[in-house]
């Protein structure tokens, strides 16, 4: 007998809480773990979750099923069945399955980090078969699977009808009256997966400058953690209001049980990484977008991670000695701006090349509508996408938030700013890549004119690859026999 509204494939923690989150909106589910103890567990469970987490009423919409069959048996039609399990080859085991199981009609979702091309593969072949999929990005971690995450659906537009309601339901809501949910349909085919990637980038991105911010607070100026609490604080207040920036803040606070110290302090500087920032930094190569600032987050974690490549290299290499000549106070607002006009920065690279993967793809993506999915629930949101929000709606063709008057005259206050931090960490030899790469970015995107002529001349030299000239029309080519022409001095 089909009694339920939606199905759930995959009982790790996400699973488990997105469950939850859908029977505590009224919506009758079922589930199933390909491991079935876990799914037994999971229901055992229930009764002592507490009201916080599944009420009386949302256990009884909840049932656990020990086959995938009889999981699909139950569900109403059209059948609409969430894989929340690991990206890659379980994926299309779990989808290989349930095809002999539905019908033509019936909706696939994957709520995993699945690579967008894998996505625009599936949306293909299960549309050829009659099935509509929909690859739908997950951001907020546990807490937000439970309590509101932002959702990212793309795919056969089709299912989209038939998913508002309960995705929309279990959205984080933002606006004046928390009633605007951090859910709508994105796009076609792998748009919803593309979109939580580059959500995931810039999440590399922010998490960079804020430890960079905090390596110079650290080194130059000796803050403790009560003080890096306190000028955390104090940005979270500002304009830098952040979840990232927030959670930063109180992680000072935070003692080692074991030792007594601060927890922070105690753990390695070894990043780790799931593959999703590494995946947007290819596509931008393939794109040819200057994704600049992403790309080197992504390469600050794996230098993190020869940490004793890096230990044997301390003893060895030499660089200038610490020294802050200047007002700490001042240096903290530069920081500040600093952080700001390279967040700002990150936000853009972002945007452009969610628009350089819409003109591959023909998708329509609205980035307005991308900001909003960000505000609330995810992990990047913060306050200032309502202002990006603002800049696309005022100019739905705008190239590059840094051409917003808004977010010009924010760069514009920040600048001089800005440079100072760049310059006194390079002098004190201190890395901030992130901080360096928006800022090279910025300078190179003002530039009417860039030093890309000689290296056309150079590859015409050596490899007769040719060039064009500013005296023609542009796609018009040239080449030159440069050594005949040479005139050696």
């Amino acid at each position: 007998m089909a009694v339920h509204d939606f199905g759930l494939v995959g009982l790790a923690v996400m699973g488990q809480n997105l469950a939850l989150n859908i029977a505590n909106h009224g919506f009758s589910i079922g589930v199933f773990n390909r491991t079935a103890s876990v799914t037994e567990a999971f229901i055992d469970g229930l009764a002592g979750a507490g009201e916080e987490r599944a009420s009386a009423e949302a256990q009884d919409r909840l049932q656990g099923y020990a086959s995938l069959a009889g999981l699909v048996s139950a569900l109403k039609r059209p059948r609409r069945v969430m894989l929340m399990v690991k990206a890659g080859a379980a994926v299309d085991a779990v989808i290989d399955k349930l095809v002999g199981l539905l019908e033509p009609g019936d909706i696939i979702i994957d709520g995993g980090n699945s690579h967008f091309a894998d996505t625009n593969r599936r949306a293909s072949a299960l549309a050829q078969a009659g099935f509509l999929f929909v690859g739908a990005g997950v951001s907020g971690g546990e807490e937000g699977a439970l309590k509101g995450p932002s959702i990212m659906p793309g795919g056969d537009a089709r299912a989209w009808p038939h998913l508002r309601d309960i995705l929309q339901s279990i959205a984080a809501k933002v606006g004046p009256q928390a009633d605007i949910p951090c859910c709508d349909w994105v796009g076609e085919a792998g748009a919803g997966h593309y979109v939580k990637m580059v959500h995931n980038g810039i999440e590399y991105g922010d998490m960079q400058l804020i430890c960079e911010a905090y390596y110079l607070l650290r080194q130059l100026l000796g803050m403790d953690n009560a003080q890096l609490y306190e000028v955390f604080r104090d940005w979270n207040a500002a304009e830098l209001d952040s979840y990232l920036v927030e959670i930063t803040r109180d992680i000072f606070t935070v003692i080692d049980p074991d030792t007594g110290n601060a927890l922070v302090d105690m753990i390695l500087d070894t990043a780790q990484q799931k593959g999703t920032g590494k995946w947007m930094s290819q596509h931008a190569l393939d794109l040819g977008v200057p994704t600049t600032l992403i790309t080197e987050a992504v390469y600050a974690r794996c230098l993190s991670g020869q940490k004793e490549a890096r230990t044997r290299a301390a003893a060895v290499l030499t660089g200038p000695e610490l020294h802050f000549e200047g007002d700490p106070g001042q240096f903290v607002e530069d920081l500040k701006g600093a952080l700001y006009a390279s967040k700002l920065v990150s936000y853009a690279q972002g945007f452009v090349q969610l628009d350089a993967a819409a003109a591959e793809f023909g998708w329509q993506l609205d980035n307005g509508a991308i900001a909003m999915l960000w505000r609330g629930g995810c992990i990047i949101r913060s306050a200032f996408l309502e202002d990006i929000k603002r800049a696309f709606d005022s100019n739905p063709e705008l190239e590059n938030l840094l051409l917003d008057g808004f977010f010009r005259a924010a760069i514009e206050r920040a600048q001089d700013g800005w440079r100072r931090v760049v310059a006194t960490a390079i002098n004190n030899g201190i890395p901030v890549p992130g901080l360096c790469a928006a800022l090279t970015y910025y300078d190179g995107y003002r530039q009417a004119r860039l030093p890309a002529n000689l290296l056309q001349a150079q590859r015409d030299y050596f490899g007769a690859h040719t060039y064009e000239r500013i005296d023609r029309e542009r796609g018009e080519t040239f080449h030159t026999d440069w050594l005949r022409l040479r005139q050696l001095r």
